[in-house]
């Protein structure tokens, strides 16, 4: 193995250990029995992604059909607002 082939070996195993560490942990909706309920988000408090940001807790306004939290299965139709489906 010569230099070359070498150091890109290395960077490329330093740049998968990078990456692993910035993996997204795993989502309420991972978990049996949970569902994502859309609708019934507060500001600030969604779960996960939606149009317009990419991450948890970055909803612009509260009751949005495109931001959801987990529920247990069941319950986010009993929510006022609540619905499986995003809109």
């Amino acid at each position: 193995m010569n230099k070359t082939t070498a150091t890109i070996a290395a960077i490329g195993s330093l740049l998968a250990l990078g990456s692993a560490a910035f993996a997204a942990p795993p989502m309420a909706t991972d978990k049996p029995g949970m569902e994502k309920c859309y609708g019934v988000a507060k500001a600030g408090k969604n779960d996960c992604a939606g149009p317009g940001h990419a991450c948890q807790g970055q909803a612009k306004a509260s009751g949005a059909a495109t931001d959801f939290i987990a529920v247990p299965k069941g319950t986010c139709e009993r929510l006022n607002g609540g619905t499986l489906k995003s809109m």
